[in-house]
């Protein structure tokens, strides 16, 4: 089950690290610190991005040591 939850997110990272290299060839001003930056600058998604990370953390990292 664990190899499972590694691979969905794996595939996530690669799909948003391609999205961003698309993104990079057709816009040449955006960047992923930029996409960032506004992303987080808006408080409740900084505090889902928080939770998400926490609950990731938690699950697949404490979760094997508990």
């Amino acid at each position: 089950m664990i190899v499972v939850s590694i691979g969905a997110f794996l595939a996530c990272a690669a799909a948003l690290a391609v999205a961003g290299w698309l993104i990079g060839r057709r816009y040449a001003e955006a960047s992923v610190t930029a996409m960032f930056d506004r992303l987080l600058s808006d408080p409740p998604i900084r505090i889902a991005v928080i939770v998400i990370w926490w609950w990731l953390g938690w699950h697949f990292l404490a979760g094997q040591t508990l």
